[in-house]
Order: C-alpha cells, then structure tokens, then sequence
C-alpha cells in the first residue's frame, strides 16, 4: 500500500508539471524582454523613416538615381516592408513575455514574410556589389548589362526568387510555418524531421555572400592592375600633367566609384554582422540554454531594418543633399557639379560618357583625355524639354 501511494504521488506530480514551452519562456528575463520590445519600437520608426525618405529621394532627385541606386532602392523597399510588417509582431511577442496571436494563418505569415524580406535585402545587395563589379571590370559590356529592360528583369528576380525559396515551406513538403516553442515565435519547424532552414541558408545566404566576396576580390584586383598600369604608362609616357581641370575630373571620377563601392561594402560588412550571430546561435544552441544569445541575435537583425539610411548619410555626399532637398521640399536640381562638368566636356573629348577611371585604365586605354563619370541610367523627364 505505501509503495502504492508513492507512485499515486508521483504521477500526480508528472500530471501538474508546467508544459515545456513554459518552462522555455521563463528562461527569459522580464526586464530583458521589455529592453527588446522598446529597441525593436526605435529600429521600427527609424527603419520606417529612414527607407521611406531614401525612397523619396532616389525617386525625386536625379543627382543619385542610376542603376546602383535602383538596387539600393530594392533593398530599402525590403527594409521598409520588414520595419512595417514584421517588427510589430515582434513587438507584440516581447511586450506580452510570449506569442500571443495563435498558431493560425498569422503563424504562418509572419514567418513568411520574415525570410522572404531577408532574402529580398541580400539579393538586393548582392545585385548592388554585382553592378560595381561589371561596372569597374566589364565597362564594356555595362550598358549591355544594364539596360532598362535587364534592369527591371534582375529587380523581379530578386523578390521572386527569394518567395520561390520559401514556396515548398509554405505548402508543407520541406518542413512548415509553424509555432517554436524553444524560441517562443512562429517560423520553420520540422516536419518527419525534415526543414527547409539548411537549404536556405546555403542557397539565400551563404552562395549570395560568396558571389559578393568575389565580386570585390575581382574589384580589388582591377584597382591594383590599374594603379600599376597607370604608373608603367606614366613611366613609358613622360609626359607632364598639362591640365590641372583634367587632373582634377579624372580625380573626382575615381573617388565617386571608389565611394560609391566602399558603402556599398559596409552595407554587407553590416548585414553580415547584423545576422551571423543570430545565426551562429541557431545552430550552436538549438535548445536555447542560453536565451541571451538568442536575444542579442534578435535585436542585431532588427537593426539591419534601419541601419542602411544611416550609412547612406554618414558615407555619400549626394545622398545626404537629396534628403535636405526631400526634407526641406526643395526643387531637385538635374545634376550634380561633375554631371555637368562631364556633359561639358563631352564636345571637346573623345572619352565614351559610360566609361570611367578604372575601367579605362585596366583596359589599358589610357589616352590622356578627360574622364568622366557614368551618366545617369534613368534621367529625369525634364531632361529632354530643356
């Protein structure tokens, strides 16, 4: 009879046991979960914010708008829709302690939405890295490349190949959207022990950062080769700098693409270090022992929402003059300073407007004439009535 007692006692015990999801959700502290939600508020407005006026500015003033800043303006669409449809719900999961709005159809979009914004925002800046590539390396095939119509063809690839990854998720075959309850949110759950989330990752991350490390490898190489061929040809030539205007335009042509590519690489320099602790945490603490690893990937990814508008500002000139003009409801101007300089000097040299500094030089076409830099893809309707 006793030894039947203990085992009633015991059974009962297991029968009042907190279920494991509430067991998970106490490993996070109040006090830390509240600190996230109110992050995640600012990342929110200022991600909103910030992408909503780059938007407005690359639309409405003609100084920054070619085919760089159409990529640039695919990823601050992403960044925009990521501010507006997935941070609330992060809000909402962090204010409460918990996941609060079922298991239904918002479990199941949230996460969609989720990765498909991710991978539109790598893709975009893969594209971004791309064109500085082709641009600096293949000058000649530039215009080929980056014709309106290729233009629009690589913008639709972005967004569809990022939902068409998601697509065997969404109808069940390769795991679900469904509700964690280690991570207390909805995203890609096992099904027969299988999960879409290792494909993604070598597909919608890791082959889009190796095509970007290689792009700038190969940029990197063409500005050394340059730099060496212009020496040989200054060398070879010993001809004296004859024009102190042309000095300076092959000089402001250099530095624009050197700038241009430089933010274009902290853009992904960022993301990388806005994602890979999320990830690393993934993969190394599936269980969640350490939930405060968890939370600072969280709020890392958050931030890449809204860090891009501030790179924007701190590292281009024309940027931060077409969200005055934006700002302050001025009248954009055409062009920049050098835009004109180059349409200028159009008529009194041989240089084609689509080449620039490096290219020519590492096509070994250095011919001592004024360069200049790339002309405006998508230019303004007033252009053509002046």
């Amino acid at each position: 009879m006793e030894n039947m007692s203990m085992t009633l006692e015991l059974n009962a015990t297991a029968t009042t046991k907190p279920r494991p999801d509430y067991n998970e959700m106490n490993r996070f502290s109040p006090s830390l979960m509240t600190l996230t939600a109110v992050l995640i508020t600012i990342f929110m407005i200022v991600g909103l914010f910030g992408n909503a006026i780059t938007i407005v500015a690359l639309l409405r003033c003609p100084r920054v708008r070619n085919v760089t800043a159409v990529f640039i303006c695919s990823l601050c669409i992403a960044d925009f829709s990521f501010c507006l449809l997935v941070l609330p719900f992060e809000i909402s999961r962090f204010a409460n302690g918990a996941w609060t709005l079922g298991e239904g159809f918002v479990c199941v979009l949230f996460p969609l939405l989720r990765y498909w914004n991710v991978g539109c925002s790598l893709l975009s800046i893969a594209m971004i890295t791309i064109n500085r590539f082709v641009m600096i390396a293949f000058n000649d095939l530039y215009k080929k490349i980056y014709e309106r119509r290729w233009v629009v063809v690589q913008i639709a690839f972005i967004w569809l190949y990022s939902f068409g990854m998601l697509t065997p998720t969404l109808a069940g075959s390769w795991g679900r959207f469904g509700y964690h309850p280690l991570l207390m949110t909805c995203t890609i759950v096992r099904v027969n022990g299988h999960s879409a989330k290792i494909a993604l990752f070598w597909i919608g991350f890791l082959i889009p950062c190796i095509a970007i490390i290689i792009c700038y490898i190969g940029i990197f190489l063409v500005i050394v080769l340059s730099d060496r061929r212009m020496r040989r040809h200054s060398v070879k030539s010993g001809m004296k700098e004859t024009s102190q205007q042309k000095k300076s335009r092959e000089e402001r042509a250099r530095k624009n693409e050197m700038r241009i590519t430089r933010m274009s690489l902290v853009i992904f320099l960022t993301f990388l270090v806005c994602y890979l602790p999320v990830t690393i945490a993934k993969v190394k603490d599936p269980t969640v022992k350490f939930p405060g690893l968890h939370i600072l990937g969280y709020i890392l990814v958050y931030l890449s929402a809204c860090i891009n508008p501030i790179i924007y500002v701190i590292m281009s000139r024309q940027y931060r003059q077409a969200y005055k003009t934006v700002l302050c409801c001025r009248r954009p101007r055409l062009f920049s300073d050098s835009s004109l300089q180059s349409r200028e000097g159009k008529s009194k040299d041989s240089v084609p407007a689509s080449q620039t500094y490096m290219s020519q030089v590492s096509n070994d076409s250095v011919s001592g004439s004024p360069l200049e830099e790339l002309p405006e893809v998508f230019p303004d309707a007033r252009e053509h009535k002046m």
